[in-house]
């Protein structure tokens, strides 16, 4: 089967901030079966007409007024069951060192890239893998992952990884969305009474629990905390 990937981060300063606002940083994939991206869009762009809601689709954005659109994709994206999905890394400043990755946080960013991507790679499938656009030091760094990601997973094909503006693709914007409601529980930034919280309430009432790391099995809302200290 061909799938595509759609990803975005949250808080990737924390590694080159002095002083850090939040403990996480979050890089998040949404993951569909590729003959659905057109009828997702279609839905997606339905949804705007109906509640009249225009501009990029972030979370940044969620505010009262949009809340009922908002959910509206919520409900979009829980429809789909098992041929959508969402993963998610969390990682912790406060365990990272510098020296695991040759003193390079980009290179070290990647590679907590690679973890969220190699784990739903399965053979005989072929991905299409689409990143929010950054501005690398290194301007290898899609082609090495994609090599990397090749390299480890033998009897799949990842056709590309390729960068493109999130204002212009509606699905990493729906990336970007998913991940601000995970990074919100992760980092503890819910403001009580507000529109995220009840957004992120609402996500939450449709797998009756409350956002946390997750079972590496959980398939449709994976967050994977990863430990990098070691142990159990």
């Amino acid at each position: 089967m061909d799938f595509e990937v759609y990803c975005d981060e949250s808080h990737p300063e924390l590694f080159t901030s002095a002083k850090p606002s939040v403990d996480f940083l979050m890089i998040g994939s949404l993951w569909l079966e590729a003959p659905l991206r057109d009828e997702i869009k279609k839905r997606i762009w339905s949804l705007r007409e109906k509640y009249q809601v225009w501009g990029e689709i972030k979370w940044s954005k969620v505010n009262l007024s949009a809340l009922p659109f908002y959910k509206a994709l919520i409900d979009l994206f829980e429809s789909y069951g098992a041929q959508v999905r969402f993963r998610c890394i969390a990682v912790n400043h406060n365990e990272f060192d510098e020296n695991y990755h040759e003193n390079d946080n980009e290179l070290g960013f990647y590679k907590f890239y690679y973890q969220v991507l190699h784990h739903w790679i399965y053979s005989y499938n072929t991905y299409r893998i689409f990143c929010d656009m950054k501005v690398n030091r290194d301007l290898t760094r899609l082609n090495t992952l994609q090599r990397c990601l090749n390299n480890k997973n033998i009897n799949a094909q990842v056709a590309n990884v390729q960068a493109l503006p999130s204002n212009q693709v509606v699905l990493i914007q729906l990336s970007d969305l998913l991940l601000g409601m995970a990074s919100a529980r992760m980092n503890n930034t819910l403001k009580h009474g507000s529109a995220k919280e009840e957004l992120t309430v609402y996500l939450e009432s449709k797998f009756g629990r409350q956002l946390a790391p997750t079972y590496q099995s959980e398939h449709k809302f994976n967050i994977f905390k990863i430990r990098l200290q070691g142990g159990w």
